[in-house]
Formats: C-alpha cells, sequence, structure tokens
C-alpha cells in the first residue's frame, strides 16, 4: 500500500447504494452520507445540511447534487457547497471505486467534519 492508498477505508460495495440513494457510514468524528448517481459517481458529503443540520443522507439525489429534506437546500455532491440563492458548505470526503469496492479517504476527517461543524 503506498502513502496514496493508506488512508482508504472500504466501507461497502457500489452495489449496496442505491442509484440516486445514499448509504451513512458511522465514524467516531460524525456520520457520512455516500451517494451513488443516475450514472454510477459516488460520492461523500459529511451527513450534515449546513443550513440546519439536515440529514442529506435522506435527501433527493439528483444530477450530482442532493436536496435537504428538511428546507430544500441543494448541495453539490462534487463540492459540498450550496447551490443557488443560500450559502454554505458541508465536508466532501474523498472516495475511490475499484472493483465494486467503495473505499473512503479518512486522511483528513477529523479536520474537515471540525471546520464543517463550525
Amino acid at each position: 500500500m503506498n502513502e496514496a492508498t493508506e488512508h482508504l477505508v472500504a466501507v461497502g460495495r457500489l452495489d449496496d447504494i442505491p442509484r440516486q440513494g445514499a448509504r451513512v457510514v458511522r465514524t467516531a468524528f460524525g456520520d457520512l452520507a455516500v451517494f451513488r448517481t443516475a450514472d454510477d459517481g459516488v460520492f461523500a458529503l459529511r451527513n450534515a445540511c449546513p443550513h440546519r443540520g439536515g440529514p442529506l443522507s435522506e435527501g433527493i439525489v439528483h444530477g450530482r447534487s442532493v436536496t435537504c429534506p428538511l428546507h430544500n437546500w441543494v448541495i453539490s455532491l462534487e463540492t459540498g457547497e450550496v447551490e443557488g440563492p443560500d450559502h454554505g458548505c458541508t465536508a466532501v470526503i474523498g472516495v475511490s471505486v475499484a472493483d465494486g469496492v467503495v473505499r473512503l479517504d479518512l486522511s483528513r476527517l477529523a479536520a474537515a467534519m471540525a471546520v464543517a461543524a463550525e
């Protein structure tokens, strides 16, 4: 294992995540939402909307965005930034998919979750 892959942690198989859906991964630093888009793109965000902390894993996935189930804020799955007239950002976690296995880059998880929670 090289330095680039030593922080990758397998969290499940791609087939475990429904298309346009999400699964929650619980960590010591808080929950992560792992999303799968209609075209099999996989993204991971802190499972909390930057507005009021709504569970993004329960939101609606469309394109490369998710709409928060509480107040309809739209968050980019690629950047974690809120889209449209609202402002905010949630932590983005690196994802790798190889041989059908989804792995998350947890190397900067503690710092990313702390900043996103501010």
